[in-house]
């Protein structure tokens, strides 16, 4: 009796061990959801933008299979998004524009905040939906440098630079910035700037000189955006599917393709903000279509 009793006592001991091992293969390499499925017909394609823009590569990839896919009537872009890398959001940008000229209706549903490169990508779409209180606008753009000089001079600390032009260290945190590297910085930032303001005067029908009056780096709520005219409509997030099923002439409640979300690893959960930071301080001095409050 004792024999049999210590036989299913190991059974469920191995049994607990083969679990936890599972347990720990999946946080480690990770897990992901997919949404996969057989039904047909038309459906509406969702791409969320969350979070501080460092990287366009998922956005772009889930854009262009929704543009490949017959059976994707719509996109949705779901914008919940202060901004962030100029080069990432103009990607993302068009690669919905994209999505859109191929002839698939866009609807751009912004959530919490939209702003500066968040609302830039908005202006890809066909229809702009924000919420009455959507945090959106910031239209303009913001590079930070760190200057240690006075720190460096306390410790006794010196660099020396040896380089190829008078421009090759501007930014550089080891030396104070002169007149002549802010001016030069300006000048970048300005071509930046008006890239962003000929996108708005252009996808929104308004002259340029309209857009330049609320290009100062002013937020707005989504009530102010609308009459604006930086926003098409206000609406939630189950009301822009409506309106994408509506313009696509899916009948009763439409089926939304999600693509498959990356994997989840122990980094993630344990240093997942650490790491976003840490990618933020790696890419300064960088130009950003950014929000910063």
């Amino acid at each position: 009796m004792a024999r049999g009793r210590d036989w299913f006592l190991g059974l469920l001991l191995i049994a607990a061990c083969g679990i936890f091992i599972f347990f720990l293969v999946s946080l480690f390499f990770g897990f992901s959801e997919d949404s996969f499925d057989l039904r047909t017909g038309k459906r509406l394609g969702l791409v969320e933008i969350e979070g501080v823009i460092l990287d366009s590569k998922r956005a772009v990839e889930q854009l262009e299979r929704f543009e490949d896919d017959a059976s994707i009537a719509a996109v949705i872009l779901r914008i919940d998004s202060p901004g962030g890398g100029v080069a990432a959001s103009q990607e993302i940008y068009e690669a919905a524009k994209r999505v859109r000229d191929s002839g698939k209706f866009v609807v751009a549903s912004m959530g919490s905040v939209a702003a500066s490169g968040g609302y830039y990508i908005a202006c890809a779409a066909d229809t702009i939906m924000a919420n009455p209180g959507t945090t959106t606008g910031s239209i303009g753009v913001i590079m930070e440098m760190m200057n240690a000089t006075e720190l460096l001079n306390k410790i006794g600390v010196r660099f020396d630079v040896i380089k190829s032009g008078r421009y090759k260290d501007s930014g550089s945190p080891f030396r104070p910035m002169t007149d002549e590297d802010r001016k030069y910085f300006q000048r970048y930032v300005d071509d930046a700037y008006e890239q962003f303001v000929e996108v708005v005067a252009e996808e929104r029908d308004l002259e340029k000189s309209e857009v330049l009056k609320l290009a100062d780096g002013r937020v707005f709520t989504g009530q102010q955006a609308s009459a604006l005219k930086l926003i098409d409509l206000i609406g939630t997030y189950q009301e822009a599917l409506a309106l994408a099923a509506q313009m696509t002439n899916i009948e009763g409640r439409p089926h939304v393709v999600t693509p498959r979300k990356r994997k989840v690893t122990i980094w993630d959960l344990l240093f997942g903000d650490l790491e976003q930071h840490l990618i933020r301080l790696q890419t300064l001095p960088v130009l950003r279509y950014q929000w910063v409050w």
